[in-house]
């Protein structure tokens, strides 16, 4: 196949979700359901954990970060996925393919090391509570959403800058909804060893590491919940860390088998359906499972009803 470098390349194609013609529009409009309600949740939860003074608090500071990376990377991915699905040509310029891609990887690797955060939180809080206030401190709290950002970014621009220096084929049509890492791989005409090792050992890493922080968090948890002598307050502790359970079991098993796999055991089309899950399904699910299992959230949306009311 005749090697055409980066250079002269314009655009790419995405091949969307689907190629059914009688799909198009019953995804259209569920996805489009879908997003808004993502888009809402998120901002939500963003405005009421900054004006409620209830939840002044650094669970809630780093559930702010939460929505805000949720609503970042949803938009980063939606709205460029909507319009393919009512668009004959499915095109994405070459420059807004590698933001695009830069974006995704920023604020889902930001995800994982802020998700983190708020299992070490919940350590302090139910392990030192006495101390919560003094180790959980603003400045504290700042640089743990901080470094993660900063790393994210570092590791997004090496990504997208390794990909995109690389020499493409004459084909540039790729086999997502969205510019993804792998995808973009396969349309690669030099040798992608090295960018392969990349992805595979900073995903590994970044799902590893993280993933530890949570388990030795909830592993302390549990050892400090077991020997609480009241049952009221094992419920509260259960409750307080229910929430946050739920969303890093869904997030992780699905990253988990999208990322740390060797590229030829993959299957595009298994790979679009979890990443439609991780990209717009769990951006919504998110802030809907802290509003329901969260008492302080639910009378802090009492409360903005009635003065809207």
């Amino acid at each position: 196949m005749e090697k055409q470098n980066l250079s002269v390349l314009s655009e790419f194609v995405l091949m969307g979700v689907t190629d059914l013609p009688e799909l198009q529009v019953p995804f259209f409009v569920l996805f489009f359901l879908i997003y808004i309600a993502s888009m809402v949740g998120n901002l939500g939860m963003i405005i009421l954990t900054k004006l409620d003074n209830r939840l002044q608090t650094p669970m809630y500071f780093f559930l702010r970060h939460l929505a805000f990376i949720d609503f970042g990377y949803s938009t980063a991915v939606g709205p460029k996925m909507l319009v393919n699905f009512v668009t004959r040509e499915n095109t994405i310029p070459y420059n807004w393919c590698a933001f695009q891609l830069s974006l995704f990887i920023f604020f889902i690797i930001s995800e994982l090391f802020v998700l983190a955060a708020m299992a070490y939180d919940r350590y302090v809080a139910i392990c030192s509570p006495l101390l919560y206030t003094v180790i959980m401190s603003q400045k504290v709290c700042w640089v743990l959403v901080i470094i993660p950002y900063l790393f994210s970014a570092f590791l997004s621009l090496i990504t997208t800058i390794k990909i995109f220096i690389s020499s493409f084929c004459g084909h540039n049509v790729i086999s997502h909804f969205y510019c993804d890492s792998l995808p973009l791989l396969t349309l690669i005409c030099s040798g992608t060893r090295d960018i392969e090792l990349i992805i595979l050992i900073f995903s590994a890493f970044n799902l590893v590491s993280s993933l530890s922080v949570v388990l030795v968090s909830y592993i302390l948890i549990l050892v400090a919940i077991i020997r609480m002598n009241s049952a009221e307050g094992r419920h509260k502790a259960f409750s307080t860390c229910g929430s946050h359970l739920t969303v890093v079991v869904i997030l992780y098993s699905t990253l988990f088998f999208m990322y740390v796999q060797p590229k030829s055991s993959h299957s595009f089309e298994t790979d679009k359906m979890a990443s439609v899950f991780y990209t717009l399904v769990i951006p919504m699910l998110n802030p809907i499972i802290y509003s329901l299992r969260n008492k302080e959230v639910k009378n802090a949306l009492q409360k903005l009803w009635k003065k809207r009311v």
